[in-house]
């Protein structure tokens, strides 16, 4: 929703920047699929450099296109992830009538649509899905599951804010809804809120704070937060305490509430303290424990024993791994850009569906974005006069790339085509040694530039995961997507600090051969050199910056940072000294 933001700066232009941010709308991105499946997935902020933007996804559609080889007259259906429809919630205020007339409407949502093309009619062609269908279809579709329970969780679909699905035969069928007056993802957001951060972007961040806090010293508070009901329900009293229309968009009884419960909230920037810590555990483990609910009551009210996850909650890692070591699910299928991202892709999966074409395969890798050619990297290089750059084959890539991780080197990692949501898969990366006890702090403070709680993650070849992590001997698929935490083996923690969280625990990527050979052969050189066949993998990006998508970035990018070495495909580039 391009105008989502614009509109509330200008009809509510004296509020807190970051309340700008509580709008429904941002992370757009563009997904094709076709009688193939998934043809190209991006995201917008790739190709502008906005980090989580709105803005309608012009150069994501353009990119979808050229990968399919086809021309906007030649898509059937163009499939939106929001159906907002006029109703008495939006006859409240004059705020509310004017913002669904501008923002949400069908009309205000065509209109790029008919200034980008307008000779084609988009009266038939532009297709608007519920919110938390297009989140479920994005994950149910991709699983390869015949059946499952399929749950959403995130801020807000157009009214609710969980739903819980039957999908079987390709269809998908509500057994329940949480209204968005008691959405966890809110929940979660107003206490990022609380603790100096950005609302519907950092909320990561406070998932990587929790475990350096004290579950139970907020124990009795936890009521306030969340109260469980019969029947897989629940209720958040905490934002209750938003009074009327202004209060919600800012949720400033929330953070009053919160203020009330915990003390002063975090100023953004100011120095955390313990306090702040704890009270990062006790929304986690709230957030934990009402998950456990719903679910725990839904497969044994349906039977169903796979599990499908979508919307911005399913990135929650931490409450992720806790659902797959419950017991309660046999398999678990998290759909990797769950964020609104993802609603592009689950959009297009659902008109198909409904269409009589749905998808049934097991997703692979989602690297469905942009990639270039050797020669398109050659021209970048040739008119970058502060860099040197030599051309290798592969082998001697991944030789000296190894080599010079090994050496305590950081590098960043640039291959094949980008993949589609928030991590970084092996092709848009940065890699360093997991055994250096300074390296995190290092990477945090001096090449990323964040905050130095922020924990990494451990990148491991599929036959040798068993060695270092808990994993299920058979779950190895499961972790592909760096979407699950685990435990790091006692005997290994100390061996690899730059990716063992203050918990004991990491988000490991288990990486195959079949998936992303050349990093597969990648992490086992390093493992040839130092005997322990584990990188550390982030994304390839500094602090406000989304991950990098063409060379002309990477390259921009390496050059500003600390990083010690960039390797362009078959192109290993450093700094020319002085």
């Amino acid at each position: 929703m391009h105008n989502s933001v614009e509109f509330k700066q200008s009809e509510l232009p004296d509020l807190d920047s970051r309340s700008y941010r509580i709008v429904q709308g941002l992370d757009a991105a563009a997904a094709l699929v076709d009688d193939r499946g998934v043809v190209a997935a991006a995201a917008e902020e790739r190709f502008t450099g906005e980090k989580a933007t709105g803005a309608f996804p012009a150069e994501a559609i353009a990119y979808c296109l050229e990968r399919g080889a086809i021309d906007m007259s030649e898509v059937d259906r163009v499939a939106f992830g929001f159906d907002y429809r006029r109703s008495e919630r939006f006859e409240a205020d004059a705020f509310t009538r004017k913002r669904f007339q501008e923002v949400y409407s069908a009309d205000a949502r065509r209109l790029p649509l008919r200034e980008c093309w307008p000779q084609l009619d988009w009266d038939e062609r532009f297709v608007p899905v519920p919110h938390h269908h297009a989140h479920a279809a994005s994950a149910y579709y991709l699983s390869g599951y015949p059946e499952a329970l399929v749950l959403v969780a995130d801020g807000m679909g157009e009214t609710e804010s969980t739903t819980v699905f039957r999908a079987e035969d390709g269809e998908l069928s509500v057994l329940s809804q949480i209204p968005a007056l008691h959405s966890l993802g809110t929940l979660y957001g107003a206490v990022t809120l609380y603790l100096g951060f950005e609302f519907a972007m950092d909320e990561y961040k406070v998932m990587g704070l929790a475990p350096y806090g004290d579950r139970n010293r907020y124990a009795g508070q936890l009521d306030r937060l969340v109260c469980l009901g019969s029947q897989g329900t629940y209720t958040v009293p905490l934002l209750a305490e938003n009074r009327g229309w202004l209060e919600h968009e800012t949720h400033a009884g929330a953070l009053r509430a919160l203020t009330e419960l915990f003390g002063p909230p975090r100023q953004p920037g100011a120095m955390t303290e313990q306090r702040h810590m704890d009270v990062a555990a006790a929304v986690q483990t709230v957030l934990e424990r009402t998950l456990l609910h719903v679910v725990r009551h839904f497969t044994a009210e349906t039977g169903l024993r796979d599990l499908c996850l979508a919307g911005g909650v399913a990135l929650n890692c931490t409450a992720n791994g806790l659902l797959a070591r419950s017991g309660l699910v046999k398999r678990i299928f998290v759909q990797p850009a769950s964020g609104d991202d993802g609603t592009a892709l689950g959009a297009a999966l659902y008109v198909r569906a409904q269409e009589g074409t749905a998808h049934t395969t097991r997703m692979g890798m989602p690297y469905w974005g942009p990639e270039f050619s050797s020669e398109a990297i050659e021209k970048v290089l040739e008119s970058e006069p502060d860099c040197t750059a030599r051309k290798s084959t592969p082998s001697d890539v991944i030789r000296q790339t190894a080599r010079n991780i090994a050496e305590g080197r950081v590098v960043a990692w640039f291959q094949g085509a980008m993949e589609f949501g928030p991590r970084a898969l092996g092709n848009r990366s940065i890699l360093a040694d997991p055994r250096g006890p300074g390296m995190r702090d290092h990477l945090n403070s001096v090449v990323k530039q964040r905050e130095d709680f922020r924990p990494f993650a451990p990148a491991v070849r599929q036959e040798d995961v068993h060695r270092f992590f808990d994993v299920v001997e058979g779950d190895e698929a499961r972790y592909a997507h760096m979407l699950f935490v685990v435990r790091v083996k006692e005997q290994f923690r100390e061996l690899l600090p730059a990716v063992t969280h203050v918990d004991g625990t990491a988000r490991v990527q288990v990486v195959r051969r079949e998936d992303n050979e050349r990093f597969w052969e990648l992490i086992g050189a390093f493992g040839e050199i130092t005997g322990i066949p584990v990188l550390l993998n982030t994304s390839f990006n500094l602090r406000g910056q989304p991950v990098v998508m063409d060379p002309t970035t990477a390259l921009d990018t390496y050059l500003r940072s600390e990083l010690d070495h960039l390797v362009l495909c078959d192109h290993l580039v450093v700094r020319n000294a002085g």
